[in-house]
């Protein structure tokens, strides 16, 4: 769609179209507002590539504080206590929303909900489409309610690369078909996703690189908890770049993580497989670093309902010559999701007037230092529409901007190929200071380029001056020469931009 600048400006514009972005465009509804998204709707995202659910506590027998129980214990101490309450209590409410727009989600024979185990849940609360597929169909739901809705603007293939701000949100400098120009408005919401397109190992969208953390960072906004970054232990190894996941689900059907003489390594450890992911991911990692290859087989557990149960991963195990029913699936661990991000309340706003943020490039406090399984579904939701309430309060504020439009930068491919080197190489599963020092001499010339490359690269260097600053051990961040946590680094730590500079002097 061609933008008409002067036709659109007032509206809301959110900057992203996966779960967070539409479901605040939804509740925005019959509110105009504008998404902006890079790729067509219904690709890039990665909403729609999670293969777990929805966590919710629906089921007799559940609670949303034995839910809120459980978030902070995987949290490792991190967690804000309110936020978790906040997002918890408002999970059944999500689910209605959810099934409003018209998701699936499986059932039993009498028509009622059905939910599995994942790992560090003490209970069934995780809500799944098809098995494995869950995501996809989510999606799939969100967008034809999203088409079906007048109000919604979307404007696909159209990249927002910078805000334009003074003490408050003034417009967007967007570029669409070698065009760039300012969309005026008071109001943008960033729903941009995660960064994990950032490492050479990844669950992620390759597009997925930090794009809304740069966009607040660049704007002076504090980005918070930037060092914790889960690996999800069991990405498929079969030379894919993205690596395709398989699902958390498989080990709560039972499946067993093996190397290639069949030792349960495993075993000992409390919970085994179902333990949370920073253990799992850790153990693995040790296990490569040893020689050794590692398995997930299902074979005994799940066998010949691997179709059934888990479609999309026997679509991949099929295409690269391997049947899970009968063969154990190479995996290892890959960057999945980022705990950290722009710093935001309960009501999504930031530190930045005119500014929210929501999903995977927001951090509420919900996560703390390592994510429970499912309950980023869930955030992107819950916040989502926290977020469009808070924006649709302030329909009155009018755009100001009459900027010039910012210099759209040149690509720059080797920059993001060195970047993803340097990220998967010192700052990954495992981290010291040798590492992280080297990762920050080379990504802050990367960060001075004028060039496409140096946004992701400040995301980076932010990362990796967080991670070297927290001299200690907790959820997704563990340090080898610092293997404890240390109670002096419990709590949640924001950085600026301009702090970075200070501490890297990437800016000289």
């Amino acid at each position: 769609m061609t933008i008409d600048p002067q036709g659109l400006a007032g509206r809301p514009v959110i900057v992203g179209a996966g779960l967070a972005g539409l479901m605040a465009a939804l509740s925005l509804a019959p509110r105009p507002v504008v998404v902006v998204t890079k790729a067509p709707l219904g690709t890039g995202a990665a909403s729609g590539w999670a293969l777990g659910g929805l966590a919710a506590a629906i089921l007799p027998g559940d609670t949303p504080a034995l839910h809120a129980a459980d978030t902070i214990a995987a949290g490792a101490g991190l967690c804000d206590p309110a936020m978790v309450g906040q997002i918890v209590e408002a999970a059944p409410a999500a689910v209605e929303e959810l099934l409003r727009c018209g998701v699936p989600f499986d059932r039993d024979g009498e028509g009622r909900l059905l939910a599995s185990l994942e790992a560090a849940h003490g209970r069934p609360r995780v809500l799944h489409i098809g098995g494995d597929t869950s995501g996809r169909e989510i999606m799939k739901a969100v967008i034809a309610a999203v088409r079906a809705t007048p109000s919604i603007t979307v404007l696909e293939a159209t990249e927002a690369y910078r805000l334009v701000a003074g003490s408050r949100v003034e417009g967007m400098a967007l570029a669409q078909d070698g065009r760039a120009f300012v969309l005026p408005t008071g109001r943008v919401l960033l729903a941009t996703g995660g960064l994990g397109g950032l490492w050479r190992h990844t669950t992620n969208p390759l597009g997925a690189i930090g794009q809304g953390l740069a966009l607040a960072a660049g704007a002076g906004v504090p980005l918070v908890d930037l060092e914790f970054m889960q690996f999800h232990p069991t990405a498929i190894d079969i030379g894919a770049d993205p690596m395709p996941l398989a699902s958390e689900a498989l080990r709560g059907d039972g499946a067993i993580l093996i190397d290639e003489t069949g030792r349960r390594f495993m075993a000992a450890v409390p919970r085994a497989e179902l333990a949370p992911r920073d253990v799992v991911a850790r153990a693995i990692w040790a296990e490569l670093e040893a020689g050794h290859r590692v398995f997930l087989d299902g074979r005994d557990a799940i066998g010949s309902r691997f179709l059934s149960r888990f479609p999309a991963v026997t679509a991949v195990c099929r295409a690269a010559g391997i049947d899970p029913a009968t063969m154990a699936i190479p995996v290892r661990p890959a960057a999945h999701y980022h705990m950290g991000g722009i710093m935001t309340d309960g009501r999504g706003r930031t530190a930045l007037d005119g500014l929210w943020a929501a999903g995977e490039c927001a951090s509420t406090g919900l996560h703390g230092a390592n994510r429970l399984a499912s309950n980023s579904l869930l955030e992107a939701v819950v916040m989502a529409q926290a977020a469009a309430c808070d924006m649709a309060d302030r329909e009155h504020s009018r755009p100001v901007s009459s900027a010039a439009v910012p210099a759209v930068l040149p690509a720059d491919p080797d920059g993001l190929a060195e970047i993803r080197r340097l990220l998967g190489a010192h700052v990954g599963v495992l981290r010291d200071e040798t590492g992280l020092a080297r990762a920050i001499r080379g990504l802050a010339p990367i960060a001075r380029r004028r060039t496409a490359a140096a946004a992701p690269a400040l995301v980076a260097l932010m990362m990796a001056t967080a991670a070297l600053d927290r001299t200690e051990s907790r959820g997704g961040h563990y340090r080898t020469d610092h293997p404890a946590p240390n109670g002096a680094f419990a709590r949640r730590r924001p950085l600026t931009a301009a702090e970075t500079a200070r501490v890297s002097g990437f800016a000289a």
